[in-house]
């Protein structure tokens, strides 16, 4: 059985960071490209960053320069670090895990549960 979870999630202020981890099971990590997708209230979902397998990275433009994604896959593990947070990054997060190399497509194999990030201003 396929699990991700998300931790690290909570309340910060504006101009400040946040680290989300989040850890998979079930599935050969190091063979997935993985994700991170947001959600905010009565918005659609919209992606933010992608790591390949290999650790080639992309981003949103709302994000760049600002959020960092790695990967552990010693600890099959993908962060988001998240600097600089904006009110309007506000937002249920969640990460995804993919075979197949299409960042910002929405269509991924797995999907963790979500953490809630709330920026205050």
């Amino acid at each position: 059985q396929v699990q991700l979870v998300e931790s690290g999630g909570g309340l910060v202020q504006a101009g400040g960071s946040l680290r989300l981890s989040c850890v998979a099971s079930g599935l050969s990590f190091s063979n997935y490209h993985m994700g991170w997708f947001r959600q905010a209230p009565g918005k659609e979902r919209e992606f933010v960053a992608a790591i390949s397998w290999r650790s080639s990275t992309y981003y949103a433009d709302s994000v760049k320069g600002r959020f960092t994604i790695s990967r552990d896959n010693a600890k099959n593990t993908v962060y988001l670090q998240m600097n600089s947070l904006k009110p309007e990054d506000t937002a249920v997060y969640y990460c995804a895990g993919s075979t197949r190399w299409a960042p910002g497509d929405g269509a991924y194999d797995y999907w963790g549960q979500g953490t809630q990030v709330t920026v205050s201003s």
